[in-house]
């Protein structure tokens, strides 16, 4: 049986309660982990409120040879780790390893950091005064982390919180507890002081709501649901805590008349299916400019036709289930809602036919055209491997369209034109545009949504200042 771990040691929840985890490719039992409540979360916290005043005063330096180390172990055992992640959550083996791997480079990148925080100076305020600009951590920081990707979504928050001097609680996913909860205990071993990371197994409205409300914790780095975000910006504003939300996306991607098209599948297929379509930042609205769209099209559905779908540790697995029955149900209805409104099914549209599926959450990647632009699968977020495909006359159209949305996380567009490039990444309502480029995410850059997909960043330098205060001194001379 799994444990939370807290105060740097692996604990059950107080009420010996636990929860099954179960392999979403075949129903299996993958372990138990403890079910936690609001005493588990308060026991955790006060352990973290009191471990923050040494780790506070551990110098940058310190903190980096740290998370330099975790890195190198976590890319030790980085096949266990993705092993795990895949039955848990059911992505294929290779897309769990590169999971694990960003993690570690994110871990990396943060430690790189270590000796670049600076302060500020400001002379002469006036003839007898100078200024000083200092940088102080905020104290406890709950990290609250969503299914499908349950390492590397954690890593965006603990990364930047620790090394800015912040002591931790996370809370992981119910149903992806595993990974995450042993990723926290090689850190531990890497070197982090006895509670400064700390993990809490159990319900949102336990374990979550007690992070969320308990007045040591300061801030509150959130990836989930916005409507789930929005109810945890409305209970952190009762104290007035700092929050990180990265929210939802329907993600547009525009393909020109001179875009390379080859490339431009494939950034389709792959920005669209990875992770099984459950992804923010997936591929989720595609418009094509019309004299392209035929063959742009004719190309994608031959690449979805190839797509094998299997469990995530079967050779080969490209795709794997979707991560609950909640999910597949859910994408099933947005396709048929599609459909009913004169949407034509392309390719997929159904769960696959045969005993190794039985068993499990399998979807066929769907391709969709001939869309209402009212239908569920555009107007709502998109969680499994459906793309609807919409034709566009020009440009001025196709931003319009993209902009016409209640989110606003990523973005991409295929042109050979620097004018034309230049344009959408000016005009595009995304906190994120990739031009003729796969939907990669660099820790170097900030990411973050506009609109409803979110508030704050993570990634960047820009990420520790979110897990900061800044304080301004005055001092007097003569």
């Amino acid at each position: 049986m799994a444990k939370m771990f807290i105060a740097g040691e692996y604990v059950d929840a107080i009420s010996g309660k636990v929860t099954e985890v179960y392999n979403p490719a075949n129903g299996e039992l993958v372990d138990t982990a403890p079910e936690g409540g609001r005493e588990d979360a308060k026991r955790a916290i006060d352990v973290a409120a009191k471990a923050f005043g040494e780790w506070s005063k551990t110098p940058f330096s310190r903190r980096g040879e740290i998370l330099f180390e975790a890195a190198r172990l976590i890319r030790e055992q980085e096949r266990d780790l993705a092993t795990l992640l895949t039955k848990e959550q059911g992505k294929p083996l290779r897309e769990a390893l590169r999971e694990i791997r960003r993690f570690a480079h994110t871990i990396d990148h943060y430690a790189g950091l270590a000796k670049t925080i600076r302060g500020g100076y400001v002379p002469l305020l006036d003839a007898q005064r100078y200024g000083m600009i200092i940088k102080r951590p905020l104290g406890v920081c709950g990290a609250i982390v969503p299914w499908n990707f349950p390492v590397s979504l954690m890593g965006n928050k603990i990364a930047p919180g620790l090394l800015a001097g912040n002591t931790l609680v996370v809370k992981p996913a119910g149903t992806t507890p595993l990974t995450a909860t042993r990723t926290v205990e090689i850190l531990h071993k890497a070197g982090l002081p006895s509670g400064v990371l700390n993990i809490v197994t159990g319900p949102g409205s336990t374990v979550g709501q007690e992070i969320i409300e308990n007045s040591k914790v300061r801030k509150i780095g959130f990836t989930g649901a916005t409507d789930t975000g929005r109810k945890v910006m409305a209970a952190a504003a009762q104290e007035i805590k700092r929050v990180t939300l990265e929210l939802g996306g329907s993600d547009p991607m525009i393909v020109c008349d001179d875009a390379d098209i080859d490339k431009a599948v494939s950034a389709a297929s792959v920005g669209r299916f990875f992770n099984c379509g459950q992804a923010c930042l997936a591929v989720k609205r595609l418009y094509l400019f019309e004299n392209i769209a035929d063959e742009f099209i004719e190309k994608l559905v031959a690449k979805a036709r190839k797509l094998r779908v299997s469990d995530g540790l079967a050779e080969g697995a490209m795709i794997g289930p979707l991560h609950t029955v909640f999910q597949l149900e859910e994408i099933e209805t947005q396709v048929r809602d599609a459909v009913d409104k004169g949407a034509q099914i392309l390719v997929g549209g159904k769960r696959p036919e045969g005993a190794e599926y039985a068993r499990g959450n399998f979807y066929l990647p769907t391709l969709l055209t001939d869309i209402d632009e009212s239908s569920s699968i555009v107007r709502d977020e998109v969680f499994g491997p459906a793309l609807p495909i919409m034709r566009v006359h020009d440009l001025d159209e196709a931003i319009q369209k993209a902009n016409d949305h209640i989110y606003g996380l990523g973005s991409s567009i295929w042109t050979r034109d620097l004018d034309r490039a230049n344009r959408a990444a000016y005009q595009l309502d995304a906190g994120y545009t990739w031009v003729n480029s796969a939907q990669i995410i660099f820790d170097e850059l900030p990411f973050g949504g506009f609109k409803q997909s979110g508030l704050g960043k993570e990634h960047g330098s820009e990420a520790i200042d979110y897990y900061m205060e800044t304080k301004s001194v005055v001092f007097a001379t003569g």
